[in-house]
């Protein structure tokens, strides 16, 4: 069973080298079916090692460790990192098929370069889900970080993409210096670039001193860029504003998930041991860089009118209610988290799926303009109101269930969790409202902020990416929206999965269990639901599913409010809106200052 791990990212690796190699020669038809092929082949492959009830190890070129050391390259599937893998190819499968024929013609020979990108960036968020190699995950976020790039910038003969592709480039490529920085501090502490190998020699010595805190600053830096944490996230929105439709499916349902998963894996593995930092001050940085990132990404999404951008400050939001649930250092956090991305994921691409339609049947993605202009559309309406319920934790969504096992952590988490929730929800139904049912009355133009010129796009410029406006959405585009919301709907309907989410927490958050698994070949993770069965689980309460059914009726209320006028969408926070000007120097400098800010916390 171990010789599946390489082969998870080896074979979309493998299909995008025959289409980079082929894809010229190849028609578009087959070029999208040799992709598809190699994203359902990956997928099945994780599913089928996430199956396994036990941790599994694999050594490439098996190169194991002689008396807990070693020198090889290791691939570690525990149950949380296969199951990112397995949510990143799904979500890889849904994005080939909902562009199966989304894009207008290629150029001659050009047929294979989107899907073998694609192909590219899903090699790359499994290998960093999976790799216990810490320079491996760095290798593989430059491998996600490159594609990502190149696909932000899809449209590379239109101006607006460049620039949201460079944005992405400088912010994304200076998280990861700083990880490549801390990477060399801890090489040079411990001779090791194991993750479990550097934790046993930090343990060995628990010498906290300033290198080891130098080092925790810069690699979390770069993860946190990938996860858009406030003040690391300016590049996020600018992406997702130019990015392919496609794209912001796997942008915003896993990619900044894979950053959170960065941020506990390294946390629990190299850092989480005596002789790491401290769980007060790891708790700290996580629980304060949530609550300013779910903050400040619901008040920004709750002003937009660009529904692409609406939905990336969203994301933003709802990546800092993940920080908090990891940040908590708990089974129950983590589990909650681990359900939320997965019910999250499922419901932001689902939207995204939807605006890709509103825009190749419209030609627009501007809130104001398309007012009542999908109401021979309410069938895509609804699937858009629903995104938006799931979004506000409405049960029995998984990110209802998600939010509710999380809130339980404390006492003042239902009132976060319920506003970034009510807010971002509630935005997405006054776009359905308006959009889709032509509600109130079409909103003014508004091109400036406090006298200046607006620097958010407004999203009437956009071109529909299928070439040409389509009278009909394809049956691909609807089915991966449909499929995408079902799958959301089965994360908290499902208790044999929240059961699982719990005992795989448990057996993450084991810092010296991970390094005996992975160093002493001891067989990890134990039966699914053991633990979770002892605990009871991580499942629906009256407490939790009535917040949901609260969260869910002030999102409504919100968003009839905004529609009728009483409750302004924008103009009410000018200054935060200026922050993200769309300049890449002010980006970078708000990059140094959250790495400050980083080692303020964590020496605090």
């Amino acid at each position: 069973m171990d010789r599946l791990l390489p082969l998870i990212v080896a074979v979309p690796l493998l299909g995008a080298a025959v289409l980079v190699g082929a894809g010229r020669r190849m028609p578009r038809l087959a070029a999208e079916t040799v992709a598809c092929a190699c994203a359902a082949a990956s997928t099945a492959l994780a599913c089928a090692a996430l199956a396994r009830a036990t941790t599994v190890v694999s050594w490439v070129g098996d190169w194991r460790p002689r008396h807990g050391v070693s020198v090889g390259i290791v691939l570690v599937g525990d149950r949380i990192g296969l199951g990112l893998a397995a949510l990143a190819s799904v979500l890889v499968l849904a994005v080939l098929a909902y562009s199966w024929r989304y894009f207008e013609e290629p150029p001659r020979g050009h047929s294979g370069a989107f899907p073998a990108l694609v192909l590219l960036f899903q090699a790359g968020m499994c290998g960093f889900a999976l790799t216990g190699d810490l320079f491996d995950a760095f290798v593989f976020f430059e491998l996600m970080g490159v594609c990502g790039y190149a696909l932000t910038g899809y449209h590379v003969e239109e101006a607006r993409p460049v620039q949201g592709a460079l944005a992405f480039g400088f912010v994304n490529s200076l998280g990861g210096y700083a990880t490549l920085m801390g990477i060399a501090l801890l090489y040079a502490r411990t001779g090791e670039l194991g993750m479990a190998a550097i934790g046993r020699q930090l343990d060995a010595a628990p010498e906290r001193d300033a290198l080891v805190a130098a080092a925790f600053v810069l690699v979390m830096t770069g993860l946190l860029v990938k996860a858009a944490a406030v003040p690391f996230h300016f590049w996020l929105p600018d992406a997702h504003a130019v990015a392919p439709t496609p794209v912001c499916l796997v942008l915003s349902g896993v990619m900044v998930e894979t950053g959170v998963y960065g941020v506990a894996r390294v946390h629990t593995a190299v850092f989480g041991g005596p002789g790491g930092i401290p769980a007060a001050g790891t708790r700290r940085v996580l629980v304060v860089l949530g609550v300013v990132s779910a903050v400040t990404g619901a008040v920004m999404c709750w002003q937009q009118r660009h529904i692409k951008r609406l939905l990336a400050f969203s994301t933003v939001g709802h990546t800092g209610l993940f920080l908090v649930g990891v940040g908590l250092l708990t089974d129950e956090g983590l589990s909650g988290t681990c359900l939320y991305v997965l019910g999250h994921a499922g419901a932001k691409a689902a939207l995204f799926a939807c605006t890709g339609i509103l825009l190749a049947r419209l030609g627009s993605v501007d809130e104001h303009e398309l007012h009542g202009r999908g109401r021979d559309i309410r069938g895509i309406g609804l699937l858009f109101a629903l995104g938006g319920l799931a979004l506000a934790g409405l049960p029995p969504f998984g990110t209802g269930l998600g939010k509710a096992v999380v809130e339980e952590g404390s006492a003042w988490l239902p009132a976060l969790f319920g506003l970034v929730s009510a807010l971002t929800g509630g935005a997405a139904l006054r776009v359905a409202a308006r959009v889709f049912l032509g509600a109130g009355e079409r909103g003014r133009e508004e091109e400036t902020v406090g006298g200046e010129e607006e620097p958010e796009t407004a999203g009437g410029e956009e071109e529909p990416e299928t070439g040409r406006r389509i009278r009909l959405a394809p049956p691909p585009m609807v089915s991966v929206a449909v499929a995408l919301l079902a799958g959301a709907l089965a994360v908290g309907t499902v208790p044999a999965l929240a059961e699982a989410t719990y005992a795989a927490s448990s057996a993450f958050l084991d810092h010296a269990g991970y390094a005996a698994t992975v160093l002493g070949g001891r067989a990890g993770g134990g039966q699914p639901g053991h633990a979770a069965a002892a605990h009871g689980g991580a499942w629906w309460t009256w407490t939790g599913a009535a917040l949901g059914l609260l969260s869910a009726a002030l999102a409504v209320v919100l968003a009839a409010a905004a529609v009728v006028g009483l409750v302004p969408s924008r103009g009410w926070s000018a200054l935060l809106r200026r922050l993200h000007s769309g300049h890449i120097g002010d980006y970078v400098a708000w990059t140094t200052a959250g790495i400050g800010l980083l080692s303020l916390l964590t020496l605090w």
